[in-house]
């Protein structure tokens, strides 16, 4: 009696027959992971969220707070490839506004930009041209956060 390993092995003349994994064929498997992993390539693109600066401003040297440290102001803009937009305000330290107190924006608000900021030892009032109004108390931007 042939074995049964024997009834697989490809006949002379004959191709041998697709490779199985747990009974898949090792192409199905193998379409399979790659199209996961464009599935995940497409979304990363799509969604990973770009920023712009679109206004900033700096506390006048006349006004000083507790901290003893220069404040930054900046109005970002983050999107996406796929057509999603945020604006925040972010107010702190660092110039460049990778890190301080975030306050989120209205998109529409966002989008018209800031007419002026306002320094004062209280905290920063921003001015949008629709003539809405933000007062950020300093206590929450001032020692790094």
């Amino acid at each position: 009696m042939p074995s049964p390993a024997a009834d697989t092995a490809a006949l002379p003349g004959r191709p041998a027959p697709p490779r199985r994994l747990c009974g898949i064929p090792v192409q199905v498997l193998l379409g399979g992971a790659a199209g996961v992993a464009l599935t995940a390539v497409l979304l990363t693109v799509l969604w990973w969220p770009r920023s712009d600066v679109t206004y900033r401003s700096s506390a006048p040297s006349s006004v000083t707070y507790e901290d003893d440290s220069a404040h930054h102001l900046g109005l970002v803009h983050e999107h996406t490839l796929s057509g999603r937009h945020s604006y925040q305000l972010v107010i702190g330290r660092e110039p460049g506004l990778s890190y301080g107190h975030r306050v989120g924006v209205d998109t529409d608000l966002g989008a018209d930009g800031i007419e002026s900021t306002t320094w004062t030892t209280s905290g920063v009032r921003v001015r949008f041209p629709t003539g809405h109004e933000v007062f950020v108390p300093a206590k929450f931007f001032l020692y790094g956060r």
